[in-house]
């Protein structure tokens, strides 16, 4: 606590020691370990376009898409993974998708902060104009022929997640360019949404690497 107070004099933000009663009133009850900030609403990227267009040419864009993640833990945490793997943005639809809460911004850990997260009316449709930008669209499947380690991943990809069990929606699946799975040799059947995220983006952070 002594090195954070320091750090924050530093930064020259002003600290006020209260007790701990304040601190449940101003976090909402929420677990606070013992600190809690006042701070201006962060402006988040609302246009995938805005994004893309952002890059510089010479980098490939690599992109988090996810169908049907509703839970603010998996979300958090697939923030977060996208965030140590380099990725420009995290996409998902706006009616089958967690917002950004109290509870994701915890569980990334200041990923929710740095990684735009981008809600868009159509799922398909984006992927469409993700093609048309020469992004390929790799979805995850368990059926797939093709396992991740079999497609290429060095230029421009979006890979797309779905839930547990349930996977993609029909048209996301028929909109993805390939489908790949996730090598299994246990006994469990499927990985955790995060998991696999971790799985298929630092697989085309190695690629990426070999390639350079």
């Amino acid at each position: 606590m002594r090195s954070l107070v320091e750090r924050a004099d530093e930064c020259g933000i002003r600290s006020m020691p209260v007790d701990a009663r304040r601190l449940d009133g101003l976090s909402g009850n929420a677990p606070h370990q013992g600190v809690v900030a006042l701070a201006d609403e962060i402006a988040r990227a609302t246009s995938l376009d805005d994004v893309l267009d952002a890059l510089p040419r010479e980098v490939a864009p690599l992109l988090l898409i996810l169908d049907g993640i509703t839970d603010p833990h998996n979300l958090g945490a697939c923030l977060r993974v996208a965030d140590g793997a380099g990725v420009h943005a995290v996409v998902a639809p706006k009616d089958r998708a967690a917002g950004i809460g109290a509870t994701v911004e915890k569980v990334a850990s200041g990923a929710a902060e740095t990684m735009p997260y981008i809600t868009v009316t159509n799922l398909a449709r984006t992927l469409r104009e993700l093609k048309e930008r020469e992004i390929r669209i790799v979805g995850t499947s368990d059926d797939a022929t093709s396992s991740i380690y079999d497609v290429d991943l060095a230029g421009p990809v979006a890979w797309v997640l779905g839930t547990e069990g349930e996977g993609m929606r029909r048209l996301t699946r028929e909109t993805c360019d390939t489908l790949a799975s996730i090598p299994m040799e246990g006994s469990v059947e499927s990985l955790n949404v995060s998991v696999a995220s971790g799985v298929c983006l630092y697989e085309t952070v190695r690629q990426r690497r070999a390639k350079r």
